[in-house]
């Protein structure tokens, strides 16, 4: 097959047939001497909004292939289509006497068990919230009551963090294993739209997410693994620095010789243990601040030059600014046609974050507007940064007694409570209550904010406009901590393998899902499979 890129197609005007011939007219054949073709990349060209171009890379089955490439051997968009398909066999050697352990079932977590699953490892995988049908309907009581139920919440359950959000795709990791395509397909395979196969900013949406995370679930059981909800790690077993057992809910132990820990950026009291364990942990840079919402026309209007274009769902942004103080700020987990959701996991602390279904058709984006942190401003013992955390939550559910915290733009400026919606009407899953969120970020954040989000509105249009709405406080952006590994996946225990997010090598579904895949290939590569 010959890849060919930049095939460009107007966006009011799209069809496989017109692809097809725009393909040919890139390539300057005629249509019949293609054979088959399908799309490799999909990408939006809005330079000159409102008219709109898609930029497609296309892998094509052509006749007299080497005639074409002979044709266009000076340019660099038609080449032979490269072999991106993810390769690996283990090789491991050493007998389990137990079979491998999974902590946590979001994204690192299942994908690692997937992985070892399929290769016959037989892994027991514990999650300390529900199974996600369950999980559903649990969250789902909480926005409407505001009773927590601290396992099983929008941070812990099956899924994992993820699962309630926007379910976004896109990564910065370099992946020359193709590890991503390997998530992608297998995605696809339990139940996500095939576009995300290509599509630039790939999304699932929550809805669609629950389903993946059930499917996945049952075709690891299927393949030799088990599940057990409602099971917290509360103690590991160690001698002579090797993984010996661990102990759940308290009570009960279970041997392993391998351990993977995917447990997620807030499991704190995870963390203090292995603290006590002797485990080596470190201090990590994250990020704090708020949600911000506008209406999703606006955002439209300055993306795509129209209120709503009738080919194209609701757009997003990416934003960063360099403010006065030295501080970054910048937006991260844009939800298009989004809510802001209360995403808490502990009493008497609050935290929010923003999630998208898979239609993404609220009248409302949001988007975390943050400020970066790191030691220097909460201490470097490596707790610090969970402790910091927590005061904050701490500061928020007390300002808004338990609901999330609110306040308009022009409000937070002036430095005083806001007492009512301007133009935007709110979206949220979870009670909210109109506050001044000047008292719950240290004031060096909020400095950095106004700035940043004036700088944004030369950007976008309306972003800083005087009723866009501000929710505090985000505070779970990723973990405050590290798990430090080696280069063999291993902590300074034998046997005990940090993985994803919390451990603090991944920021992402899909970053995360790699990291999963990795620790399962170091293991792989060192046991056989578990008989």
């Amino acid at each position: 097959m010959i890849r060919v890129r930049q095939v460009v197609v107007d966006v009011n005007h799209i069809s496989d047939e017109i692809i097809k011939l725009s393909l040919a007219k890139k390539l300057k054949i005629e249509e019949n001497e293609i054979i088959s073709f399908r799309i490799n990349k999909e990408s939006l060209d809005a330079r000159f909004k409102p008219n709109l171009n898609y930029i497609f890379e296309i892998d094509a089955s052509l006749k007299n292939e080497e005639l074409i490439l002979k044709k266009h051997k000076n340019s660099n968009d038609v080449l032979i289509t490269p072999d991106e398909e993810y390769k690996f066999k283990p090789n491991g050697e050493l007998p389990l006497k137990n079979r491998p352990i999974v902590v946590g079932t979001g994204p690192a977590g299942l994908f690692a068990a997937y992985m070892l699953a399929k290769e016959g490892y037989k892994p027991l995988i514990i999650e300390r919230g529900e199974m996600v049908e369950e999980r559903v309907k649990t969250v789902a009581e909480f926005w409407k009551t505001g009773k927590l139920m601290p396992n099983s919440n929008v941070q812990f359950g099956e899924g994992g963090a993820g699962t309630f959000s926007d379910g976004k795709l896109n990564t910065l990791v370099k992946d020359p294993e193709k590890r991503s395509k390997l998530v992608f397909k297998t995605f696809v395979k339990n139940g996500a739209n095939p576009n995300i196969l290509y599509l630039n900013k790939p999304h699932i949406g929550t809805d669609v997410l629950v389903e993946i995370v059930k499917n996945m679930r049952n075709e690891i059981i299927n393949m030799g693994g088990e599940f057990r909800y409602n099971c917290t790690l509360t103690d590991i077993i160690i001698e002579n620095d090797q993984i010996q057992s661990i102990i759940v809910n308290n009570s009960e132990k279970i041997e392993t010789d391998v351990l993977v820990l995917a447990i997620g950026h807030s499991a704190r009291d995870t963390f203090k243990m292995l603290i006590e364990r002797k485990v080596f942990l470190e201090p990590k840079p994250f990020a704090i601040g708020v949600r911000i919402q506008h209406k999703q026309e606006t955002i439209d209007l300055s993306q795509y030059g129209v209120k709503k274009h009738p080919k194209l769902g609701a757009s997003s942004y990416k934003l960063t600014y360099h403010a006065s103080n030295n501080r970054g700020v910048y937006t991260f987990c844009m939800c298009p046609g989004g809510f802001v959701v209360n995403a808490s996991s502990e009493p008497s602390r609050l935290a929010i974050n923003g999630m998208s279904y898979s239609k993404r058709d609220s009248d409302n984006a949001n988007s975390a507007v943050l400020v970066t942190v790191g030691p220097d401003d909460y201490g470097f013992d490596p707790l610090d940064g969970i402790e910091f955390q927590r005061q904050l939550e701490e500061k928020a559910f007390k300002l808004g007694n338990g609901k999330i915290p609110v306040q308009l733009y022009k409000d937070y400026k002036k430095n005083i409570k806001s007492t009512k919606y301007g133009t935007i009407s709110p979206v949220f899953k979870g009670e909210t209550a109109f506050s001044n969120l000047n008292e719950i970020l240290p004031e060096y954040v909020n400095v950095s904010l106004k700035e940043g989000i004036d700088a944004f509105g030369h950007k976008i249009r309306g972003f800083n406009d005087d009723d866009a709405i501000l929710a505090a406080i985000e505070s779970r952006t990723s973990s405050p901590v590290r798990i430090v590994r080696n280069e063999l996946g291993e902590s300074n225990i034998k046997g005990l393998y940090p993985c994803g997010e919390g451990a603090g090598y991944a920021g992402g579904i899909t970053s995360a899902a790699i990291d999963g895949i990795k620790i399962y290939e170091l293991i792989a590569n060192k046991y056989k499979s578990f008989e």
